[in-house]
């Protein structure tokens, strides 16, 4: 045993990558059936039939076909769906992605040792910074833990995207620019970008070979706050990158062809650990309500972050912070595990610095002053109306339940994230008198370089559970039987996922094929049936788990007529948090989320009654 202790401190982030199995192509036959299986909810009889006979063709068709061409695909490659998913699903797509798909979160800090109090946001930002360098040093020195589910470990891989990473917009197509290396590997960039006022400043976190402690820190971020508030603003060049892609990839060669000292400086942003963003705004948040916080950090001032950078820390003047990140990358439970990490050692420390206040004389900020002319400042104010025009159109909603959470779901042998995903069924059946097709992030890092599966959680089971509970002559006992039914079906469905055996990905890959092939688009996808079950990105409910610790993030819906629907699961509560677009007349934020609150005490009270 102690042998074996020995050897699991001695594990590397990375060394299991060589050794992760390759993503497995699922057999056509069965992911056909599950996917005929979940358009069922949405369909009438004659509906069903009708694309029942169009998956039959397919199947022994163009289908098979498609099928061998994505087999021979994945011989070759330990991940065949990689770059085609980086690609259709975030480098290609030329909306604004800073708003549409950077995933955002408020800091959890308030609930323990860092309520919101003016004049702390120095203090508290040079700690929060130190923390976030030391996890960058762990991943330097591959010291982090492998992430494991039992003895079988993850792909590690999407954690190099975490720091010293960026996106750069391009007119067709964006690339994603990752500067990290391990110490193993050689150098990697150790520098810091902080926006401010407008204005973008740069400093090294390391001196003499050591990081920089959080008094130093703390001079650097005071020079550039007293400067940055008795000087005028900066044009606010961060602002550009919120725009719509192919526009920020022209008004960016625009400013690099300005002065060659531009890209030099753009360069060193997107090099940098992180950018840290400082704001004048003083968010109302609470433990029960981080509304108001989550909206500054989404759709706040866009020139105190920059939306292509993969990791965006930004602080306000009451000592509260948050997250945002580029989502092409990574997926979101990356900065939910630096950000868990950070705010455990926080709390560890009672949110005070305990080592030494001597501070080093270290070489001062160094301020990127960029060349522009009036055209780049007209791209900039451009850049500004459009973003604050789509993000005063989102509505935010981020509440805490508080009657109980994983802890009595657990007691009563209820899975904890099936239970909320389907109470959110119910809510949205209830709200709007239909199914909802649901998209759940599952997860596939099992495998090389894996990502994530969509889980359709609207199953036929949900539906009939959810009509029995609508139905006033629906017995207890039978409402309960269908609840379980639907508990079981959704466990089983999340565990194929997991394990390389969804149907979405697969069937992205065979049209993907069929693209590439120059074949005409085949007709399984132009079935009315598959954008009203979700397919091609039509899901009218986009969700996931933000995992089982204090901190949470969003993102905004999938679809105009959709929600975003992101929860926490602790011990004694669920932290819920939603997005809807306020300019859908048929959508409430506010109101889906009661009653998901709603649905939490009618399931458990169906869990009480049925069993007197």
């Amino acid at each position: 045993m102690e042998d074996q202790l020995a050897k699991s401190t001695e594990e590397r982030t990375f060394q299991y990558q060589d050794t992760l199995p390759s993503l497995p192509v699922p057999s056509l036959e069965e992911s056909l059936k599950k996917y005929l299986e979940s358009v069922k909810p949405f369909a009438n009889e004659e509906e069903y039939k009708k694309t029942e006979e169009i998956v039959k063709k397919f199947q022994n068709g163009v289908g098979e076909k498609l099928h061998q061409k994505l087999l021979k695909r994945a011989k070759g490659k330990r991940n065949w769906l990689e770059e085609w998913w980086l690609n259709v699903a975030y480098l290609d797509v030329r909306i604004p992605s800073q708003l549409n798909f950077n995933f955002a979160g408020p800091a959890a800090y308030i609930e323990h040792y860092w309520p919101p109090k003016e004049g702390t946001q120095l203090e508290r930002g040079s700690i929060t910074l130190w923390h976030n360098f030391n996890y960058w040093q762990l991943l330097r020195k591959e010291k982090l833990p492998v992430h494991k589910v039992g003895n079988t470990p993850l792909d590690m891989d999407q954690f190099r995207m975490l720091f010293s990473t960026c996106r750069v917009p391009g007119i067709t197509r964006d690339s994603v620019m990752n500067y990290f290396s391990t110490e193993s590997e050689g150098c990697s960039p150790s520098h810091v970008t902080v926006l401010c006022q407008g204005r973008v400043f740069v400093f090294d976190v390391m001196h003499e070979g050591c990081l920089i402690t959080p008094p130093e820190i703390c001079r650097q971020l005071t020079y550039i706050h007293k400067r940055c508030h008795s000087e005028p603003d900066g044009p606010g060049i961060a602002a550009l990158t919120s725009e719509e892609r192919t526009q920020w990839a022209k008004a960016r060669e625009y400013l690099i062809g300005l002065d060659p000292q531009n890209l030099t400086m753009l360069e060193k942003i997107q090099s940098s650990i992180l950018v840290y963003g400082m704001s004048d705004g003083s968010p109302h948040v609470t433990p029960e309500d981080y509304s108001q916080v989550t909206a500054m950090i989404l759709t706040g001032d866009p020139t105190v972050l920059w939306g292509d950078k993969s990791y965006n820390l930004i602080s306000f003047s009451n000592g509260v912070f948050g997250c945002n990140g580029d989502h092409a990358p990574y997926d979101g439970m990356i900065m939910i595990n630096v950000s868990r990490y950070v705010d455990e050692k926080i709390f560890e420390n009672e949110g005070k610095w305990k080592g030494s206040e001597k501070v080093q004389n270290i070489p001062l900020p160094e301020e990127l002053v960029f060349t522009v002319d009036e055209k780049v400042l007209n791209d900039i104010k451009q850049a500004k109306t459009q973003y604050l025009k789509q993000a005063s159109d989102l509505d935010i909603v981020v509440y805490a339940f508080t009657p109980f959470g994983k802890k009595l779901t657990k007691k009563k042998m209820l899975h904890p994230d099936t239970f909320v995903q389907l109470a959110l069924q119910l809510a949205y059946y209830r709200l709007h008198g239909r199914p909802g097709c649901c998209y759940e992030t599952a997860m596939t890092r099992y495998f090389y370089h894996g990502r994530t599966e969509t889980m359709r959680s609207c199953t036929v089971e949900a539906v009939r559970w959810c009509q029995s509970m609508q139905d006033p002559y629906a017995h207890l006992h039978e409402r309960r039987q269908k609840m379980l039914q639907a508990f079981a079906k959704h466990n089983e469905m999340m565990k194929d996922c997991s394990n390389g055996k969804g149907f979405d990905r697969h069937l992205l890959g065979l049209s993907l094929i069929a693209k590439e092939e120059g074949l005409p688009v085949p007709e399984i996808f132009t079935d009315p049936l598959f954008s009203k079950s979700g397919g091609g990105g039509n899901f009218v409910l986009s969700t996931s788990l933000v995992g089982y610790s204090r901190t949470r993030g969003l993102v905004v819906p999938m679809v105009h007529n959709g929600y975003g629907f992101f929860y926490n699961i602790r011990d004694d509560r669920f932290v819920v948090s939603c997005t809807a677009w306020k300019s859908c007349a048929e959508t409430d934020a506010e109101k889906l989320v009661q009653l998901v609150f709603h649905a939490f005490h009618d399931m458990m009270q169906l869990m009480n009654t049925a069993q007197l």
